[in-house]
């Protein structure tokens, strides 16, 4: 499924970013913009970024409940992903509907 109208990136390209990161370091906090740094490409009109953290949180799931790390440790991290999103996440997504995605 194409992702980014702008750069056309596909969903699948965004997995494997998300899982190279993660690979690297499996505790970093991933956010739209580092993807789109790994993939050399930049957010023009962002529109994607919504959907793009949502792929962000459950490739990071999977990728979690695969390893061989501590449950707590799991759920504590996701936990506080979850809260930083609700802080700092804008309820309105550039001025749309809240029942409107991008992609």
């Amino acid at each position: 499924m194409l992702i980014c109208h702008c750069n056309l990136i596909t969903e699948k390209e965004i997995e494997q970013t998300i899982i190279d990161l993660l690979d690297s370091d499996p505790w970093q906090l991933i956010v739209p913009a580092k993807v789109y740094h790994a993939m050399h490409k930049r957010g023009r009109c962002c529109g994607c970024f919504p959907n793009v953290v949502e792929t962000i949180i459950r490739v990071t799931e999977n990728y979690h409940s695969r390893s061989e790390a501590d449950e707590m440790a799991i759920v504590s991290h996701l936990d506080r992903v979850r809260e930083l999103r609700i802080q700092f996440g804008s309820r309105i997504h550039e001025r749309r509907q809240r029942d409107h995605r991008a992609a």
